[in-house]
């Protein structure tokens, strides 16, 4: 692809009240030309006091006034030697390199603009303004492109409390669809932490990836541009460029996309420098970023065909300028607000295109077709693109699986755990995707020896002859299973550098056994499980084995478990989910109020809200057939899925528990419980209700104290189980214990109750 010329715009005070501007070509000799200074102030107070009012990203698409701007800022760099009449008008189009002070370049010149027409998305040959840093380096060395997919490292922030929520979600899944053909290895960083940040490119390494996005809110505080990320309890922290720039240690990538409001904007009018460029100074080749407030949906929109360009080999500056005019031409109104910085490197192609002799592929299968029906060999979990949600328990899980084992919190085994339907199996998928360094091996349903052996067939061993020792190990049946899986884990063993996950999806079916009303491993499972937890554990390797289960059952001695228990989507994570959907989200062809209908029946179960996305577009059904087809498959789930025989044949004790808490629509602390249901045994009750996934078990965000649930789905089978006494009574326990703790507080020692 041809190269796009370079011209560079400088600003030269000679005295207080005197400059010369210079413009050069391909690092030629300059041109010049004087210019009063009290001009080029007035033109920085014109242009910013406008541009702020004017360049509304959500509403405004090139007002009249966003074109006299653009024609004042040309006016400037054309002046009366038509400097820009001299830049090519030809493809592929011209770079425009800025490199005056603070003020003059903070200035929007992506506005541009010359007889009526935007320069910058212009075609057949645009402009790129970029911003430059380092303007007296000499240009860099020319780099070669990976002869690969691209590498891309997203980092999203969501901490709690700060609104609004971003679709995060949906950023990541148009980047993997704008690439699919080209290929991207998107690896994400999921704590929003810096803490992740820092271990993930160090775990790397220097030069692996090609593009760092992060993904989140920006703000400024006391002059200086800062990054919204999260602690390691997932509450709202700080980010300066200069922390950024720590946690990278060095590892910077070609380019670094600051995808937040502001990140591209010098406070003060320019006094400070913007992110962007600090970012740049601090080593990251090229940095973009955002000059004002940016829509979520235009920014996933600039961020898709932008990877969509890299991904195939496009240079750097032809990608940017592809996707500026990709928002231009659907009537964006940020296409102007999107800014390069960028050092004295070439914005080159970070990779080859892809039908490139020799270039490599990617290796790793999308872990939703790990999760196969063994009939119709359909994934039975949400694809990477569709799964919304979960993020903290994403967090927690990830910490888990990643301690090492003589850290606290260290297990050699994590239990997915919850009433049907919630997405234990897709949550499973998720964590795969989130460890790309591991080797996966997936089991659905029953297990015995002889299929689990099958784990050397779904591994990819170093070498032919490791498989092949490894075949022959396990089918060995002289020695114990403990010791032959240690050595297949051990350090010198076939898999001794091969980290892998171990799953087993949907554990309860065939797994597990009865007995005294609550569950313990199979016969099969009883030889397997401990053997290998205990394999892992001996060895001390970073291999772990998840398990979904809607049950849970007794650790295994020596050896530990960690569970995560899942709860019922909260409202920004269903709102997400149902935008995911064709036929309930907002603005389908369905009657919104058959809509209002399914959705309500769902009750935030990711499950049956596919299941209704379905039925709702059955036009064979009339109106009322159609609501009455919704209820019917609501009730069909609940008597598949919770088994309304197992609710009835639990102590009526712990029923009545479940329908006196199922007055409380939110997760409410153990002592809340205690309160609604006062009752010798409410511990046991608890413990037996969490076991069989009839109570929903999490932690409070903050506190990291267990909080009980009893989900929607469940709300129909338990409310008759109460009279309308009970029903009262039952409302003002928990009004009284949750004021008290979210309140008033605990009571001190000598104050009156």
């Amino acid at each position: 692809m041809d190269q796009l010329d370079m011209f560079e715009l400088e600003v030269f005070e000679q005295t207080s009240s005197y400059c010369e501007v210079r413009l050069s070509t391909n690092g030629g000799a300059p041109r010049t030309r004087g210019l009063d200074r009290a001009a080029v102030e007035q033109l920085i107070d014109l242009v910013e006091r406008d541009y702020t009012q004017h360049a509304n990203a959500q509403r405004v698409h090139s007002s009249p006034r966003l074109r006299e701007l653009g024609a004042r800022l040309a006016g400037f760099v054309d002046g009366d030697q038509r400097w820009l009449a001299s830049m090519p008008g030809q493809p592929p189009g011209t770079i425009l390199r800025i490199t005056a002070e603070q003020r003059l370049r903070h200035l929007p010149w992506e506005l541009l603009c010359q007889d009526g027409s935007f320069l910058t998305v212009a075609a057949p040959a645009p402009l790129l303004p970029v911003r430059g840093v380092g303007a007296g380096a000499a240009l860099q060395a020319p780099v070669t492109p990976g002869n690969r997919p691209l590498r891309v490292l997203f980092m999203a922030t969501s901490p709690e409390g700060v609104e609004p929520v971003l679709n995060y979600e949906a950023e990541e899944a148009a980047i993997l669809a704008a690439t699919s053909r080209t290929g991207t290895e998107l690896v994400v960083e999921e704590s929003g932490t810096l803490e992740g940040l820092r271990f993930l490119a160090r775990d790397y390494g220097r030069g692996y990836f090609d593009v760092l996005h992060l993904s989140g809110h920006a703000t400024t505080a006391s002059g200086q541009p800062t990054f919204v990320v999260e602690n390691e309890f997932g509450g709202r922290a700080t980010a300066t460029a200069d922390q950024i720039a720590q946690a990278m240690a060095g590892h910077w990538p070609r380019l670094v996309f600051v995808s937040g409001c502001l990140t591209g904007n010098a406070p003060d009018r320019g006094a400070f420098p913007s992110m962007s460029e600090s970012l740049v100074r601090a080593g990251a080749p090229a940095v973009l970023g955002w000059a004002l407030p940016v829509g979520d949906v235009s920014a996933t929109e600039f961020a898709a065909e932008l990877y969509r360009a890299l991904s195939a080999g496009a240079p750097l500056d032809q990608a940017v300028i592809e996707a500026r005019q990709h928002l231009y031409t659907n009537h964006w109104g940020s296409w102007h607000l999107l800014r390069v910085y960028a050092d004295r490197s070439p914005l080159a192609p970070l990779v080859t295109p892809l039908h490139t002799k020799g270039r490599a592929r990617i290796q790793a299968r999308a872990a939703d077709q790990e999760f196969l029906d063994p009939q119709t060999q359909l994934s039975r979990v949400a694809a990477r693109a569709a799964f919304v949600g979960r993020r903290r328990a994403i967090q927690r899980c990830l910490r888990t699986l990643k301690q090492p084992l003589h850290e606290p919190g260290g297990a050699e085994a994590l239990v997915l755990h919850g009433m049907g339907g919630l997405g234990k199996s897709s949550l499973a998928s998720r964590l795969l995707e989130r460890m790309p360094t591991h080797q996966r091996a997936v089991w659905y349903g029953r297990v015995d020896l002889i299929k689990f052996r099958e784990l050397t067939t779904k591994l990819r061993f170093p070498t032919i002859d490791q498989q092949a020792e490894a075949d022959q190990v396990l089918g060995d049946d002289r020695a114990p299973l403990a010791v032959r899986l240690r050595f297949l884990l051990d350090v010198d063993g076939p898999l001794g550098q091969t980290p892998c996950l171990f799953v087993f999806d949907d554990f309860e079916d065939g797994n597990l056994d009865e007995r005294n009303g609550g569950h313990i491993l199979s016969t099969s499972m009883a030889d397997i499980l401990p053997a290998l937890l205990t394999a892992i554990r001996e060895t001390g390797s970073p291999s772990r084995v998840i398990i979904t289960s809607r049950y849970l059952f007794p650790t295994p001695a020596g050896t530990r478990i960690a569970t995560e228990a899942l709860e019922t989507l909260i409202e920004v994570e269903q709102t997400k989910k149902i935008a995911n959907l064709p036929n309930l989200r907002h603005g389908s062809r369905v009657n919104p109020q058959i809509r209002a209908r399914a959705i309500q029946a769902a009750a935030g179960n990711p499950r049956l809200l596919d299941w209704l996305d379905l039925i709702v577009a059955d036009r064979t059904l009339d109106v009322d057939g159609l609501i009455a087809a919704i209820e019917h498959e609501a009730d069909r789930f609940r008597e598949k899925i919770l088994a309304t025989k197992l609710l009835g044949s639990q102590d009526p004790d712990l029923q009545k528990m479940l329908a006196k808490l199922n007055v409380v629509e939110l997760p409410v602390p153990g002592e809340t419980v205690h309160a609604i249901h006062d009752h010798p045994d409410t511990d046991r009750h608890i413990e037996r209700a969490t076991q069989l996934g009839l109570l929903e078990a999490g932690a409070d965000p903050e506190t990291r104290q267990p909080r009980y649930y009893v989900s929607n789905i469940l709300r129909p089978l338990v409310r008759p189980l109460l009279t309308d006494e009970e029903y009262v009574e039952a409302c003002a326990a928990a009004a009284r214990s949750l004021h008290a703790i979210w309140i008033t507080g605990p009571a001190q020692p000598g104050t009156p109750a």
